[in-house]
């Protein structure tokens, strides 16, 4: 069931590391005609998609009594793993909030890093085979941690425990929305959806190509293809490792499962575990026979090198001396007890992270993605006296005349007259 490849098969490799991420036109142009719609039409549209598309037989919109109600029959112990769950997520949020700062460049120059909250974001929980509370904790409390003060969640069909998640996150408003209509609704406002500065949170190609669509209109995270994770290991546990594939590839069909081993025995007893475990119906079946496989590598260098290459959204390696040597990658876990699972859930990282190589240029969601960090310039006439004449001579070097007159009318010259820009702080310009 598990192939395995020798890294020397660089076609077989390269179709288990590096898929092609096609975009589906007939998708896109559907998608199209939804945001447009909605766009224009506002609650007629949206409402007419979530009855034909959702299922939506109620109103759009959770009120809190219903919200408190339906958390109340989630089981006790869910509540609570949702509020440990919770907190630690919130630590690592609050940590990640950009700090504001202020540096003296020279006399009479400073710059200034404000860090400003966004006002509204949204943020979309997928309802699809399973109700995924743990992605509503991952998009809203980082938002909260930063200081958003109105944040909006979209699910499709929220379950009590998604509700249960958005009470504990602190989610301002709950609505019953999903897919194209959804991602449209918050990029546009409608009469019942307010409009927001940021949307984030995975979704189905449906969603994917509406964030991408609405991307020029209205902030989002980033593009989210289907999951995947690495393991590169040279002496872990088969069984262990094999769980850790079967767990991500029951995710969807089109999840990827792979690893990365210079140990061949390792190689052949993962494929036996894999094939033991196996669920006998689940999406991981599928995903493992289109995009699970194991590589076996001439070296642990060769590894660690094809492991850097395919940039992937989860990790997972053996010690620190590995890890360290890890550089592109969406979530990083080390040794065998830093399950990649609990990262869905309890470690306090985040899960929503960058998928097909995207791990390349940036790492996963964060408190970061929730501010404005708005630059403060101070000049005083001593200042600009100071770093005048070297504005004047690039301005100058790149023909933008206009440029250098801008600062040589504050310090009493004229452009013709002062040919040596350096020259204009030694000038006496008018008092202010």
């Amino acid at each position: 069931m598990l192939k395995i490849v020798e890294s020397t098969n660089r076609r077989a490799v390269e179709a288990l590391l590096s898929p092609e991420r096609s975009r589906d036109a007939a998708t896109d142009r559907r998608v199209a005609t939804i945001v447009s719609d909605v766009r224009r039409k506002g609650d007629r549209a949206l409402l007419k998609y979530a009855k034909s598309l959702d299922g939506l037989t109620g109103p759009i919109e959770i009120s809190r009594p219903e919200m408190q109600t339906a958390a109340a029959t989630v089981p006790k112990s869910v509540r609570a793993a949702i509020r440990a769950a919770a907190r630690n997520i919130r630590a690592v949020a609050t940590r990640q909030v950009p700090r504001s700062w202020r540096v003296g460049i020279t006399a009479g120059v400073s710059v200034e890093q404000r860090v400003i909250p966004l006002d509204r974001v949204g943020c979309y929980v997928p309802g699809g085979r399973y109700p995924l509370p743990s992605s509503l904790l991952m998009t809203a409390i980082p938002a909260v941690a930063a200081g958003v003060r109105d944040v909006v969640a979209v699910c499709p069909r929220p379950e009590p425990v998604v509700m249960a998640a958005a009470i504990e996150a602190g989610v301002s408003r709950l609505f019953r929305l999903g897919g194209a209509h959804a991602i449209a609704a918050l990029a546009y406002g409608t009469e019942s959806v307010p409009r927001v500065d940021k949307i984030v949170g995975p979704g189905n190609r449906w969603v994917a190509s509406a964030k991408a669509l609405v991307a020029s209109d209205c902030g989002i995270d980033f593009y989210a293809g289907p999951s995947e994770i690495l393991l590169l290991s040279s002496n872990g546990d088969p069984a262990w490792i094999a769980a850790d594939l079967i767990a991500q590839a029951e995710h969807d069909p089109d999840a990827r499962a792979v690893l990365i081993t210079p140990n061949r025995k390792l190689a052949a007893q993962v494929a036996a575990e894999v094939a033991a475990r196996m669920p006998a119906d689940g999406p991981a079946r599928l995903s493992m026979k289109r995009h699970g496989g194991v590589i076996v590598t001439r070296s642990q260098a060769e590894a660690i090198a094809l492991a850097n290459a395919a940039a992937p959204e989860h990790m997972v390696v053996d010690d620190e001396a590995t890890a360290v040597q890890i550089k592109c990658v969406g979530s990083l876990f080390v040794g065998s007890w830093t399950a990649q699972v609990a990262g869905d859930y309890a470690i306090g990282s985040n899960h929503v992270l960058p998928t097909a190589g995207a791990a390349r240029v940036r790492g996963g969601l964060s408190a970061a993605d929730f501010v404005r960090q708005v630059t403060v310039q101070r000049v005083t006439r001593a200042g600009l006296s100071r770093i005048g004449g070297s504005v004047i001579d690039l301005a100058r070097a790149e023909g933008l005349h206009a440029h250098a007159e801008s600062i040589v009318v504050r310090l009493g010259g004229s452009a013709g007259a002062l040919s040596d820009g350096r020259r204009a702080k030694n000038r006496t310009r008018p008092k202010s």
